[in-house]
């Protein structure tokens, strides 16, 4: 999708939320509580007439590879699901030099033109939770906000400790204040010295049976919720972990051949290079887009062999089926592909 830059708010220091509509005022596709889309610029979109430039970075957490514009990037919806005609979505600004996050502080524009993937959620609220605890850190509030606009809704019990360096950089810090006087929010702000800010341990240490935990932020804090939960019985722990790249290629790739079930030709795929990439050289027209598995755009039928799928996109049923040949490898020596 093709997204117009609406709106350039304001959430915190260093901190701006972005709102991205449709050019024609249509509904989005819709989205769950704790789901991302996968954003480009530079690569992808150009602005729209007399508007600069276009986007970056990736929100829930530090920034994956930096230096191609035309790569995508994951960031969290942390708006309502129920609203349909925006999605919202916030940048930290990091403070090297060169950054991909500084670069769209700099040069983003209302009246940009933005690629944007349909919504996934690897995050979601859990519907058999009885009671639910929200555990943030930084630029992490991001899909815990969005999950808090649900859980008012349901009337639901919920619990959120937001841990953060000082009050001015806390998003949605005003927003949340009438949560916070509830004593249904916690603001932990440790002045940069981890020691003086939340006791994780402590927070974590009893597990009332019908809890689940949802935890996103930086690195520190996800490694302390994952040992403070360990005695949490499985799948009662949820975390959003945007501390590396948006697509991680495995390095066990090894060669294999694909035959093209209309015409009967094969091919070798070496390790390294793609099946888009074997069939382009050898005069097969096929259709892409994103080229990292968000978008769909590549979907193919294949008859035989086993696929190893490494897309962002198929849900179970669809890769008995199908196979983003953008960039999954094969499993078995040869992957019929039905083209």
């Amino acid at each position: 999708m093709r997204l117009f830059l609406r709106s350039i708010t304001y959430l915190a220091r260093a901190i701006n939320g972005y709102e991205l509509v449709d050019p024609r005022g249509r509904d989005l596709p819709p989205f769950t509580a704790g789901a991302h889309v996968a954003v480009r610029y530079g690569g992808g979109p150009q602005p729209r007439a007399g508007a600069p430039h276009a986007i970056e970075d990736r929100v829930g957490g530090p920034a994956s590879p930096r230096g191609d514009p035309g790569q995508w990037r994951d960031y969290s919806l942390w708006n309502d699901p129920a609203e349909r005609r925006r999605y919202c979505i916030a940048v930290l600004c990091e403070r090297e030099r060169g950054g991909l996050s500084r670069h769209l502080h700099e040069t983003l524009r209302v009246g940009d033109e933005i690629e944007v993937s349909p919504p996934r959620n690897d995050f979601p609220l859990a519907e058999n939770a009885e009671r639910h605890l929200l555990l943030a850190g930084g630029i992490g509030i991001t899909p815990l906000y969005s999950m808090l606009a649900v859980l008012r809704r349901r009337r639901a019990q919920f619990a959120l400790h937001y841990c953060t360096r000082a009050p001015e950089d806390t998003a949605f810090r005003e927003d949340l204040a009438i949560l916070a006087a509830q004593g249904r929010v916690h603001f932990h702000h440790d002045g940069g010295d981890p020691a003086r800010g939340l006791d994780v341990r402590a927070l974590l240490r009893e597990w009332r049976p019908g809890t689940h935990l949802y935890c996103c932020g930086p690195r520190g804090l996800m490694t302390a919720a994952v040992a403070a939960t360990a005695h949490w019985p499985a799948g009662t722990v949820h975390f959003e972990d945007f501390g590396g790249p948006v697509v991680d290629p495995p390095g066990d790739d090894v060669p294999f051949r694909i035959r093209l079930a209309q015409s009967g030709r094969e091919y070798e795929v070496a390790a390294g290079e793609t099946i888009v990439e074997v069939l382009r050289r050898h005069g097969v027209a096929v259709k892409t887009s994103c080229e990292l598995g968000y978008c769909g755009a590549c979907l193919t039928p294949y008859r035989a062999g086993e696929p190893d799928h490494r897309d962002q996109f198929l849900d179970a049923e669809g890769r008995r089926r199908f196979v983003m040949i953008c960039c999954a490898r094969a499993r078995s020596p040869v992957l019929e592909l039905d083209l």
